[in-house]
C-alpha cells in the first residue's frame, strides 16, 4: 500500500525511493525463555526467528526494487533495528527526504511484523510532509 503510493508520487528520473525496513527492538529479546529451557534450544529458536524475518524483508526488497527499476526511479534499501519512529526520523534526516510515506497498521491475521509506530513522535519530529497510505478495502 505505502509502496504503491510512494511510486505514484515519484517522478521518473528525478525521484529516489528510500525503502526503510525496521526490525523493532522487541524482537531482539524474543528468546522464548518461558518455554525453552536450555541455551542450545534458545539459539535454535533465535536462528529460526531471524530466518523468518530475513525472508520477509528479502521478499519486500526484491519486489520494490524491481518496481522502481521498471519506472525509472533510483532505489535504496535501508535496514535498521530499533524504535520504528526513531529510525524513520533518523533516515528521513540523513537521506534528506522531501516526503515520508508509511503504510497503515497491519491488520490482525495478515502475515508479517505487526510493530507499532509512535505517530505523535513521528509527526512532531518530521520536518517534511507525512503521508499514510489507506488500508486496503476488505
Amino acid at each position: 500500500m505505502a509502496e504503491t503510493l510512494a511510486l505514484d508520487f515519484a517522478v521518473p528520473g528525478q525521484s529516489r525511493i528510500v525503502h526503510l525496513l525496521v526490525v523493532p527492538d522487541l524482537w531482539s529479546g524474543m528468546q522464548g525463555d518461558d518455554w525453552l529451557n536450555n541455551a542450545s534450544t534458545r539459539d535454535t529458536f533465535g536462528s529460526y526467528l531471524e530466518g523468518i524475518l530475513e525472508k520477509d524483508v528479502r521478499q519486500q526488497l526484491i519486489a520494490l526494487e524491481g518496481r522502481c527499476a521498471e519506472r525509472g526511479y533510483a532505489y535504496k534499501a535501508v535496514m535498521r533495528q530499533g524504535d520504528p519512529a526513531e529510525c524513520l526520523l533518523e533516515i528521513a534526516l540523513q537521506e534528506q527526504a522531501t516526503l515520508v510515506v508509511i503504510g497503515p497498521p497491519r491488520p490482525k491475521g495478515v502475515t508479517g511484523i505487526r510493530s507499532r509506530m509512535d505517530m505523535e513522535k513521528l509527526a512532531r519530529g518530521l520536518s517534511v510532509p507525512l503521508l499514510m497510505a489507506a488500508r486496503a478495502a476488505t
